[in-house]
């Protein structure tokens, strides 16, 4: 019900609801999700997070930050070339290894939110 009232709200604001709504093929794509750790895993999930990210073809910025009013929580900040070059990165054997690693302090997911972004202090335009 809330997702339909999201939906008509937004389309009658002009918004972008889906993720697939309004984005442009030309664009730059982007993801902005939160990861809940296991209690006491988040400081060695980010480690894992943080680990081997710097050889990601396409990938403009990757910030993991931990949630300050949550001791579980992390956001995630992902701005790629295009979302062809985000599907890539996750084949990639450092990526699969880091999942690997990862899936067994990971308790859930939160929010997750495809963005379209446009520029910004590290993003050219």
């Amino acid at each position: 019900m809330i997702s339909d009232r999201r939906t008509i709200l937004g389309a009658g604001l002009g918004l972008c609801v889906g993720a697939t709504a309004c984005r442009n093929e030309d664009g730059m794509y982007g993801l902005i999700g939160k990861m809940i750790a296991k209690p006491g895993q988040r400081d060695a999930l980010i480690a894992i997070l943080l680990d081997g990210t710097g050889a990601m073809p396409g990938c403009r910025s990757y910030i993991v930050a931990a949630d300050p009013a949550d001791a579980n929580a992390i956001w995630i900040t992902e701005v790629w070339e295009r979302e062809a070059d985000h599907d890539a990165s996750l084949q990639l054997p450092a990526v699969q290894e880091a999942i690997g690693r990862a899936r067994p302090m990971i308790e859930g997911f939160g929010e997750r939110f495809v963005t379209e972004p446009i520029g910004g202090v590290g993003l050219s335009s």
